[in-house]
């Protein structure tokens, strides 16, 4: 009896802990803290050093554990990457994802050789563990703050995280081989271990992401268990890529890949329950790794774990990316951007627990180094990252509106599916803004029943609008259903007192108003400048800035600017350019409006 009631301490322990994520998720949202930093600081709040006083130095659990998180960590982030978006950026991703790492590793390695006395392999060593990047904490961060990347830096860093944690991988576990067997074994078994290593895991990858799909897509299962059945199959094809040798990390990343471009049953879900399981994932990893470091033996290796930090972030990162990404023609921003956003998360302390499994010397060094460099880059990188956006502006001007929406699998195709917006008060839907071609109009609920398109006529505040639409499209609906502000004041504020078409040539905007239009712009229409500067994917409400003016997307069709608006930010000189024009300008908006206004 005893053990029975003693058993129900670590369910009690375990949901308690779970519950305490959950509350410094929304601490760290509110904060703009990396929420990986919250759960470290809580592992190390109950490890040996701290008030929890627990004692915990299983290496070989840390490991099971973290194989398994970062498993389902790559795994959804091959899921959500689209090749036809990311196109573009594939070669120099997997460039700097595959050589930058060698570099990073390298240059990193020859500072630990200085710093710590360390030969060149054990240098090496400690390079490979910090070489990796934590894609999933820089895109959490992103999002926390509402900044959207352009489309090639965004690309880029979400293929580079999921192929560098492999490379590091690899890298780490033949560097620790070779200290055990201490140099004995030749370059050819090397070679051809690393080649067995690609060639398993690009080939079980492929076909274990094809058939997951096929068996997501084909078999008929009780509501709720494809989610389940993705991401068993991604750890089978994790484990059993492993088995026989090959990189289970990269095969579960491209397993990801292959079933998020192909067409799905329940794709809605199952990116819903793989949210739920990386974040417990990362959460879980995280406690572990902070529960098993002892803050006071970190205090033997700080300063030296500290200029491996500060040399890993100004030094070896940004002249990596650089080497990897200028042959590809990124503009210097693009390069300094995605140089400072390369945090340093769980994959290196992770790493770091497989020379203590292999009982190598100065393991534990490696260890707290690592646990040190994570640490610094949560804090420095992590919490400039939205500084970072706005001073290289490489952060699309724009936020997601808060808005939620319902999407529904629909059995028997995977064209579409079905999605649900409550109608706010004051949304655009309300004021007489339409829907795209591609949504359809499936029903809607009023005062709880259930009416057919044509039965319930014009939308209502407080009503439920549900729309067929393309699985990759949904979001696009979104800015119809956002809650709106008072009436024609809160229009006029978003979008100015002025609509021009969307074909208004920029060159009769710099002539009329003085604005302050690059040459090279001028013979470029306001919607083909829209289109350059959101990558052909401009939104309602979107903005550019020319001096004291600015154009703001009113309108769209065929996802192009139809109407933009003009809003002024003051009257004067200052603005039309002299003090004449400013006389004139009832004159001047006249003929503008005439030949370019749109009712």
């Amino acid at each position: 009896m005893d053990y029975l009631h003693s058993s129900n301490l670590p369910l009690l322990a375990g949901s308690l802990l779970v519950l305490i994520g959950i509350a410094s998720s929304l601490l760290a949202r509110r904060f703009g803290a990396p929420l990986l930093l919250v759960f470290l600081v809580l592992g190390m709040l109950l490890g040996v050093d701290g008030p929890g006083g627990i004692r915990f130095h299983d290496y070989r659990a840390t490991y099971l554990v973290g194989s398994l998180a970062l498993a389902i960590i790559l795994f959804d982030g091959g899921l959500r990457t689209r090749i036809a978006e990311t196109r573009r950026a594939l070669l120099p991703a997997s460039v700097l994802a595959s050589i930058g790492v060698l570099i990073t590793a390298g240059l990193t390695g020859l500072a630990a050789m200085w710093l710590f006395d360390f030969n060149t392999t054990q240098g090496m060593l400690l390079g490979a563990i910090v070489a990796s990047t934590d894609a999933a904490a820089v895109f959490f961060l992103l999002r926390a703050g509402g900044l959207h990347l352009n489309r090639r830096v965004g690309a880029t860093l979400e293929l580079e995280s999921g192929g560098n944690d492999p490379v590091a991988v690899f890298l780490t576990v033949l560097l620790t081989g070779w200290l055990v067997l201490d140099g004995s074994e030749s370059g050819m078994p090397i070679m051809r271990t690393l080649l067995l290593q690609a060639g398993l895991g690009l080939g079980f990858g492929a076909a274990g992401g094809m058939l997951i799909a096929f068996a997501l897509n084909r078999l008929t299962l009780p509501s709720g268990l494809h989610p389940l059945l993705a991401l068993a199959g991604a750890i089978v094809v994790f484990a059993l890529t492993n088995l026989l040798g090959g990189s289970g990390f990269l095969a579960a990343y491209l397993a990801g890949l292959v079933v998020g471009n192909r067409p799905l049953r329940a794709y809605a879900n199952v990116l819903a329950v793989n949210d739920a399981a990386t974040w417990l994932g990362q959460g879980v990893m995280f406690l572990l790794l902070g529960v098993l470091v002892g803050p006071r033996s970190l205090l033997d290796v700080l300063w030296p774990a500290l200029a491996i930090a500060g040399f890993l972030m100004l030094v070896a990162r940004p002249l990596a990316v650089t080497l990897c990404l200028a042959p590809f023609r990124y503009r210097a921003r693009e390069i300094g951007f995605i140089s400072w956003v390369g945090l340093r998360g769980a994959v290196g302390i992770f790493l770091a627990s497989i020379p203590m499994l292999a009982n190598l010397p100065n393991a534990l060094i490696y260890f707290n180094v690592a646990f040190v460099v994570v640490c610094v880059s949560l804090l420095i990188q992590g919490w400039t990252m939205r500084p970072a956006a706005a001073l290289f502006r490489v952060a699309l001007p724009r936020r997601d509106p808060p808005i939620r929406r319902i999407e529904l699998d629909l059995p028997g195709q995977l064209e579409y599916e079905l999605v649900g917006y409550r109608v706010a008060e004051g949304s655009a839907i309300l004021r007489g803004a339409t829907p795209p071609t591609w949504a359809r109009s499936a029903m809607v609920v009023r005062a709880g029943s259930i009416a057919l398109p044509d039965q319930a006529g014009t939308l209502q505040a407080d009503d439920y609008a549900y729309y067929l639409a393309p699985p990759g499209r949904v979001y696009r609906l979104d800015w119809l259903f956002a809650a709106g502000q008072d009436a024609a004041e809160a229009e006029r504020e978003m979008f100015g007192t002025f609509t021009l078409a969307g074909d208004v040539p920029l060159g009769e905007l710099a002539e009329f108003y003085g604005l302050p239009i690059p040459e090279r712009h001028h013979a470029s229409t306001a919607a083909q400048l829209f289109d350059k500067r959101f990558d052909g994917n401009p939104q309602i409400g979107d903005r550019l800035t020319l001096g004291q003016a600015m154009l703001i997307v009113r309108q769209l069709h065929d996802e192009r600017a139809s109407q933009v608006g003009l809003k002024f930010v003051g009257v004067g000189s200052r603005v039309f350019g002299t003090e004449a024009g400013a006389h004139n300008t009832p004159g001047l908006l006249q003929r503008l409006r005439s030949r370019w206004h749109k009712p």
